[in-house]
């Protein structure tokens, strides 16, 4: 209870997709970038993978729409029923969590991308799920749509990965991010890389604010002030 207060009052930059750290996603999120009107992209991978932070980011952009099942369902139903529909890319997140009505409306919303994909109207389709399309827990017709254009699977970050982006972030930043510091961080905190890039932050605002450098003690000092804080509010 305590770590998820403390998540919460250290929260996540706004996603995006300068901000996405690749990994051996390079390919995907190439496509991704190159993802027009009239193409659908289909991504899978476990939790923490990232999926949630390119469809926010995909769906946050100017005429995007972003949806998170299954509690956006029917907002998905009255977009793809809208005849003045206008948008340039359209975002389901968490597809496999679509309950019957909530499939009905994202297969709706797939015959109406493909309808328009060839005309003016036409927008771009990005749908996520925790499995291969053909493996997802859904109906059979709409299963085969997740695969009617790109697929991909989402690449865990290695270790290494993280703290190379630990590494640069810092860099980027002005700050001087220890071998121990950046090791501490991925053994003891949250491994999600917003989460880090939150505390990251949050450990600049602390150094300059006490005058201290980065080390692992003034990292525990900032995780301790904000439990208390988070037990304590005022």
């Amino acid at each position: 209870m305590i770590q998820q207060l403390v998540l919460d009052l250290l929260p996540a930059p706004a996603p995006t997709l300068r901000n996405f750290i690749a990994g051996d996603n390079e390919e995907m999120l190439d496509a991704l970038r190159q993802c027009g009107p009239g193409r659908a992209m289909y991504l899978w991978g476990a939790p923490a993978s990232g999926r949630t932070h390119l469809l926010r980011a995909s769906g946050g952009a100017p005429r995007g729409r972003y949806f998170l099942a299954p509690q956006d369902a029917p907002a998905i139903r009255t977009l793809a029923l809208d005849d003045a529909l206008d948008v340039r890319l359209v975002a389901v997140d968490d597809a496999h969590l679509l309950d019957e009505a909530g499939q009905a409306a994202l297969f709706t919303l797939y015959n109406r991308w493909r309808e328009l994909a060839t005309t003016g109207r036409a927008f771009a389709l990005l749908v996520s799920g925790r499995q291969a399309p053909l493996a997802t827990p859904l109906r059979e017709d709409l299963r085969t749509r997740l695969g009617w254009d790109l697929v991909f699977r989402l690449q865990p970050l290695s270790d290494e990965d993280r703290a190379r982006a630990l590494h640069t972030q810092s860099s980027e930043r002005g700050l001087k991010l220890s071998p121990e510091v950046i090791n501490w961080m991925l053994t003891h905190y949250d491994r999600d890389m917003s989460r880090l890039g939150a505390l990251l932050d949050a450990l600049d605002h602390y150094s300059v604010q006490t005058h201290r450098a980065i080390t692992v003690p003034l990292l525990k000092d900032l995780l301790a002030s904000t439990r208390e804080r988070a037990s304590n509010p005022s």
